[in-house]
């Protein structure tokens, strides 16, 4: 670093410390420069956390880079500014503010209160360790302007974040995330924003109206007799999981007692993602102890859910796709008005959900992946009977206008239960869904790109992939390309179609029985590749073979 740099990186940081609310931040900044750490300095303060899917995400720690008190500070004011200015009788209305059990989480969330009511809007605070479906619940339920949950869900332990929800009960999408990141940028100094006394306290009453809820929209099915072991992952799920496991009526499931309790260092898991090998171990080897009928894991603030089940080979845990097929057919099959019934997949999930709703007479939707779009696909009159993206995320009705691993998990236990009682499977649900429709069977390859150098990589990457896609899949031509990105899809001859989905940095490579859709992850520093295979006969070993050569053929090209 040249001492030109140098001295103006020095002054940003010492800029940045005389405005930081937070005496610890302000010392680690001090014993950085004191130690002449420049390149840790120049990793904090070139650039800082981007304002994009539902709020911001980062590793804790000081600096504008990273999540703080002062970049949840700034992030609040941005967003009062935003109400304020416009949304009509947002003071009123108010936000509605909740925190999981991650570190900083509470700190957090008492800097968030503080500022919204400083501001003048009516601020409600959710009893402490909250899950996050609550929190979108609580949005509608108490008709507040937004709501601000802290929170960075399924991330390593040393990450946090603030998700931003509309009145509507939905994260935050275009224009209101571009504007309310203007308005977070236009924030002066720091020590000027006035500050509140943070609202008042909500009661129980908001779980209880919750339970209400997520109970008189589940399927009408009387079924209850399942065996179920469940793992909260360290995270804030248990309490309003076990007490709505209770109050539908279902036998008390086992908990995972080595993760039972909140703990923000997730002690027995590398990451607590259940998408992540590893992670379920302890709830598999509970729920084979128990002798259970199925395993049932939320993510740490419960918006997600995973599920495995007992199998000849040993316990089998399912997709994220497969769950989203199962709760798709087991919803059509108990609708009473298919012809106004919607479901709505994304572009990285399976394509086997679309044909399930258009054999029933429902209609499907396909979106860009994220809940900010899927609760906001249906039209006027239509009822949602699942939303769902292939990363364990699920909404099983409009009760909660995001994904909730908890009333997902009811669902999935009445299912579950339904099939016991006949003898039968979720296994063998999968073979009769796949002996109408094909295998469809889907992985995943994930790319970590930690550091600096990591979006320029993966935007790298990315334009090859864009300047020169792959031209066969499994040896078969590939038909289309869709880019996303630029919103066409080019097929094989030539000629473009439009894309009727909103722009993102997504490339779909389609051929006869094989796709791969490759995109950014919009929350950790990965590059993603979904990958799908059909097989028409339901032959579960060529797929799995289909599926290991076109992963061979994929990762490749993303090296």
């Amino acid at each position: 670093m040249v001492e030109a740099d140098r001295d103006q990186l020095v002054e940003r940081a010492e800029r940045w410390i005389a405005d930081d609310p937070d005496p610890e931040a302000r010392a680690e900044l001090r014993a950085l420069l004191a130690a002449s750490e420049h390149d840790e300095l120049r990793a904090r303060f070139d650039g800082g956390l981007s304002f994009g899917t539902a709020g911001l995400r980062g590793r804790l720690g000081a600096g504008p880079a990273l999540m703080n008190r002062a970049t949840v500070r700034a992030t609040a004011a941005g967003l009062a500014r935003h109400l304020l200015d416009r949304v009509p009788g947002a003071a009123r209305a108010g936000v509605v503010v909740g925190h999981d059990a991650r570190h900083g989480s509470a700190r957090f969330a008492a800097e968030a209160a503080a500022v919204l009511s400083g501001a003048g809007l009516r601020t409600l605070r959710l009893p402490p360790l909250a899950p996050t479906p609550l929190l979108a619940f609580a949005v509608r339920e108490l008709r507040c302007a937004a709501g601000v949950m802290i929170t960075a869900s399924h991330n390593p332990p040393p990450d946090n974040g603030v998700k931003v929800y509309l009145g509507d009960g939905a994260q935050i999408g275009p224009p209101a995330d571009e504007e309310i990141a203007a308005a977070i940028a236009a924030v002066g100094p720091l020590r000027d924003v006035p500050l509140g006394d943070g609202g008042d306290a909500v009661g129980d009453e908001i779980a209880e109206a919750y339970l209400r809820a997520i109970l008189a929209a589940l399927p009408d099915v009387p079924d209850r007799d399942v065996r179920a072991v469940y793992t909260p992952l360290h995270g804030v799920g248990a309490p309003l999981f076990l007490e709505a496991f209770a109050c539908a009526g279902f036998p008390a499931p086992e908990v995972v007692g080595e993760q039972a309790e909140p703990d923000p260092d997730f002690a027995t898991v590398r990451r607590p993602n259940p998408e992540e090998p590893g992670t379920l171990d302890l709830g598999l080897a509970a729920a084979a102890r128990a002798g259970a009928d199925l395993l049932l894991v939320n993510d740490p603030d419960a918006d997600r859910l995973a599920a495995a089940i007992p199998a000849p080979e040993g316990w089998r845990v399912l997709r994220g796709d497969e769950i989203g097929v199962l709760l798709a057919d087991f919803r059509l099959e108990h609708a009473v008005a298919p012809e106004q019934a919607l479901l709505v997949t994304t572009v990285a999930s399976s394509t086997l959900v679309p044909k399930l709703a258009a054999a029933a007479g429902a209609r499907s939707e396909v979106t860009l992946s994220g809940f900010k779009w899927i609760m906001r696909a249906a039209r006027p009159g239509e009822v949602l009977l699942l939303g769902y993206e292939e990363a364990l995320g699920y909404a099983v009705s409009d009760v909660v206008r995001d994904k909730d691993g908890i009333s997902a998990a009811l669902v999935v236990a009445q299912l579950a239960a339904r099939e016991r009682r006949a003898g039968r499977t979720l296994g063998d649900r999968l073979e009769a869904i796949a002996e109408r429709f094909g295998l469809h069977a889907t992985d995943q390859i994930t790319i970590e790109l930690e550091g600096a150098a990591g979006p320029e990589r993966m935007a790298r990457t990315m334009a090859a992939l864009r300047a020169d896609p792959p031209s066969t899949l499994l040896g078969r031509p590939v038909a289309a390309v869709a880019d996303v990105a630029a919103g066409v899809r080019r097929l094989r001859d030539g000629r473009e179609e439009p894309l009727d989905l909103p722009r993102g940095d997504v490339l779909v490579v389609e051929a006869e029985r094989a796709r791969v859709v490759v995109r950014p992850s919009g929350t950790e520093p990965k590059l993603k590749a979904y990958l799908e295979v059909i097989d028409e006969t339901a032959d579960r070993g060529a797929a799995r073979e289909a599926l290991a050569r076109l992963r061979g053929e994929i990762a490749a090209r993303l090296e």
